[in-house]
């Protein structure tokens, strides 16, 4: 089954920020610029009556060293608890796939800009897909201490958020 499975970009991430710095992503704009070879200039039409999309994409600068298939601190941070990869979202994971839901700004031809992507200039981009709240959790969202903590200052330095 494997096999036949192909993943391709579908687009790139253009602008915003060169590095892949921790925290203050919320105010980061840039522009996701499809493919003209693979879709026509209707393939993002009636996406700018959303607010929200979800950006799907590859960590595309991870090397294998660098990937994760156990236990980890988070941010190397010993006073956080060991956790699995799967029970975080660092960039070093198996798959090297990344998913941020972020704000629309505009929509021109095969250009979607964005503000609140947390992912660098170069970074290919294998999905986009509108947010609906209908896909939001159904029921209370639970999460650790720890991820509370470490997402405080993730999209805006200096301003603490809490949940």
């Amino acid at each position: 089954m494997t096999e036949s499975l192909s993943v391709r970009p579908i687009g790139f991430v253009v602008g915003g920020r060169v590095e892949a710095i921790d925290d203050d992503w919320g105010d980061v704009e840039c522009t996701i610029e499809l493919d003209a070879d693979q879709f026509g200039a209707d393939v993002l039409a009636g996406l700018d009556a959303f607010s929200h999309v979800e950006i799907v994409y590859i960590f595309h600068l991870v090397e294998d060293e660098d990937i994760e298939t156990g236990a980890r601190h988070p941010r190397e941070r010993e006073d956080w608890p060991l956790v699995g990869i799967f029970s975080q979202r660092a960039k070093g994971r198996p798959n090297r796939v990344g998913t941020t839901t972020c704000e629309i700004v505009s929509v021109d031809g095969l250009s979607l800009r964005v503000r609140g992507l947390d992912a660098i200039d170069g970074t290919p981009v294998i999905d986009i897909k509108p947010f609906m709240t209908a896909f939001a959790p159904r029921s209370a969202v639970r999460e650790p201490t720890w991820a509370k903590e470490l997402m405080a200052d993730y999209w805006h330095a200096g301003e603490h958020v809490d949940w």
